[in-house]
């Protein structure tokens, strides 16, 4: 057996490097924590802030207006004031649908001396089977009120798309002084590829714009538009729906631009989304239907 002292001189290092190893890892181990606590904490935070542009981006829109707070609903209108600020050469409307209920048109009227409002986008259709319950009310009372009106159609990726264009020929009538037909695409398909969305996309808007003789605008989410469409269909006039807080001004590729979705204008019950055409009243009025 070798002497106490030797063995003490063997035993000693051993014991201090693996202690100063177990205090490295220890040390590595609280920072990979902090660091997983940091990633998670962040995420939920930027979650939260952007939630509804992320479920924007899914192609989730809710079916009901949303409540806001008192804290929410200031910051939305001082962000609707400065836009609005912004743009006082453009003009403003609004896109309604059966989820905005029924409106008070004698209101809305009298809402447009704060916010001079001259269009309307009216949802018609859904997919193959679906026709806005509040279509043909919205339709007739939008032109007896002097707004200029356009119809869009709630594409449904999973659906027959020539369906979908003969059932929103069947429902809309469009007259002279109306806008062009809206192709509204915010979903993924479940069930088919891109290309084949692509595809579908393609024939409604053929087939529509044939049955009017005048081509259709599109409408989507800006990260959807350029994520998915923009190499393919670039060439039609884009209505853009985008709600970052970063966003203070129209981009010159939009023709139309949705910069909000929680307004609140008197007479309507609810949040009402508000749109920016990207030109003067009189330019407006050189996109409408001069014939039929």
């Amino acid at each position: 057996m070798p002497p106490a002292s030797k063995k003490k001189n063997i035993t000693k290092p051993r014991v201090t490097q693996r202690k100063k190893v177990k205090k490295e890892t220890s040390v590595w181990v609280k920072i990979k924590y902090w660091l997983i606590f940091l990633f998670v904490a962040t995420s939920i935070v930027l979650g939260y802030t952007y939630r509804h542009g992320i479920l924007y981006y899914l192609g989730f829109k809710p079916l009901h207006a949303e409540t806001l707070t008192k804290e929410e609903r200031k910051l939305a209108d001082l962000r609707i004031y400065e836009i609005v600020g912004r743009h006082k050469d453009k003009v403003f409307g609004l896109d309604i649908s059966e989820y905005q209920g029924k409106i008070n048109w004698q209101d809305l009227q009298k809402a447009e001396e704060e916010f001079p409002l001259h269009f309307i986008f009216i949802r018609a259709t859904a997919g193959n089977d679906r026709t806005d319950l509040q279509f043909k009310n919205n339709w007739r009372k939008a032109k007896a009120n002097g707004y200029i009106r356009g119809a869009y159609h709630y594409y449904r990726p999973d659906e027959n798309s020539l369906e979908q264009a003969e059932r929103f020929i069947k429902t809309v009538k469009l007259q002279k002084g109306d806008l062009p037909p809206v192709l509204d695409i915010e979903k993924l398909p479940r069930d088919q590829t891109l290309e084949s969305l692509k595809l579908g996309l393609q024939r409604w808007l053929s087939r529509v714009e044939s049955h009017y003789g005048i081509e259709p605008i599109i409408y989507s989410g800006e990260s959807y538009y350029t994520d998915f469409l923009k190499a393919e269909f670039s060439g039609y006039k884009l209505w853009v729906a985008n709600y970052s807080v970063f966003g203070e001004k129209i981009k010159s590729d939009w023709h139309f631009w949705q910069f909000t979705d929680k307004a609140q204008i008197k007479g309507i019950e609810g949040n009402v989304d508000v749109n920016i055409y990207n030109g003067s009243l009189e330019e407006l009025m050189r996109e409408i239907i001069s014939e039929k």
